[in-house]
């Protein structure tokens, strides 16, 4: 297998210091052996971050980051790979921004992406700050699926080269002077050849199952019934006439879109449509009723340097759906229209719109209406 560190770092391997973020799980794993293998000085690094207290402890150790079990993976691997380990505690750093962003967008009746903040605000803010400034990183690697082209007028974002796997999406709010700084070495990579990898390297998390789920609860529903009480309230489903067909057990429990899960009995199949946080009313209506051509987004971040006017490109509203054609307009520094060519169902305030021309990632932003 050619080995391709996703595209050549602007130093040469002797004269560069990678720090990779391990998770203990094979795609980090395997990103630090690729490093080394390509010459590059390795450094590994962890950050503990903040888990629920009241999480279930079984099923943490079974799906969530920063556990025991997961920091012996790390460091087990660092010790087969010959190289420096580090853990760095940003426990408060994440319960302040990303655990209270969570809880304050699913009390403002959002669905919130936290991923996008933790990546934004803690994974490639404070942690490669933490990398450059104490362990001498020229370079902050991850194990993520997305490739970055190194051009003229900067680090373009590309969609990772295995579809099933793409994580530009959750990568799309990272600023343009942090891109310049990282490398994702299985970017160029599919999940079977990433384990391939790690065989021939002898890796002992080379089997290792992937977490699915948030890495600080196991439970959203719990968390918030515990850490956002006054948000989780019962109320009317109502109609879009306004008629009560039922009662809803907490707005922070439903999504744009969804139809399972409601408890009612009607003639026609009814999906959320809106939640209404003042009357804490969930509004319910045909699949009709679902579809949106337009949605405002803020926090935009253009990776590239946002355009004098609106331009064309696909618009992608989750994480797994597929980008749709739309015209984006910058309104402002950090808020743009986003208008589709056809209406789409589950345009949801909270998750993230991001925006491709082919497979290069423009940026991207929140949904905010």
């Amino acid at each position: 297998m050619q080995l391709q560190i996703d595209l050549p770092l602007p130093q040469p391997p002797a004269e560069s210091t990678v720090v990779v973020a391990m998770s203990g799980g094979v795609d980090s794993s395997v990103a630090a052996a690729r490093l080394i293998e390509a010459g590059y000085r390795v450094r590994g690094v962890m950050l503990q971050l903040w888990m629920d207290p009241f999480e279930n402890i079984a099923q943490a150790r079974e799906n969530r980051c920063c556990t025991f079990e997961t920091v012996s993976d790390a460091q087990r691997v660092a010790g087969q790979l010959g190289i420096p380990f580090q853990l760095i505690d940003a426990a408060q750093l994440f319960q302040e921004t990303v655990v209270a962003y969570f809880i304050r967008e699913y009390s403002r009746g959002r669905t919130p992406n936290p991923c996008l903040i933790c990546n934004r605000r803690v994974r490639f803010d404070y942690m490669l700050s933490y990398a450059q400034e104490r362990m001498g990183a020229d370079f902050l690697a991850t194990g993520h699926y997305a490739r970055l082209r190194r051009t003229e007028a900067g680090v373009q974002l590309l969609r990772g080269a295995y579809e099933r796997k793409d994580q530009s999406y959750v990568l799309s709010l990272i600023p343009q002077e942090r891109l310049q700084r990282l490398t994702f070495p299985v970017g160029a990579l599919t999940k079977p050849e990433v384990r391939a990898l790690a065989r021939r390297y002898g890796l002992s998390v080379a089997e290792k199952s992937e977490s699915q789920d948030l890495c600080f609860t196991s439970d959203y529903r719990s968390f918030l019934q515990h850490w956002a009480a006054e948000a989780v309230r019962p109320g009317p489903i109502l109609d879009l006439a306004g008629r009560e067909l039922g009662q809803h057990q907490g707005l922070p429990f439903y999504t744009i879109g969804q139809r399972k899960g409601l408890g009612l009995k009607t003639p026609r199949r009814l999906y959320v449509v809106e939640m209404d946080v003042e009357r804490n009313a969930l509004i319910v209506g045909p699949a009709e009723a679902l579809g949106r051509a337009t949605l405002i987004a803020r926090d935009v971040n253009w990776i590239l340097g946002a355009p004098n006017g609106p331009i064309r490109a696909a618009a992608q509203i989750r994480y797994r759906a597929a980008a749709h054609p739309a015209t984006i307009t910058p309104l402002d520094e950090t808020r743009a229209e986003v208008r589709f060519d056809e209406r789409l169902r589950g345009v949801t305030p909270g998750q993230a719109v991001v925006f491709y021309q082919d497979e290069v990632c423009l940026g991207g932003g929140i949904i905010d209406s």
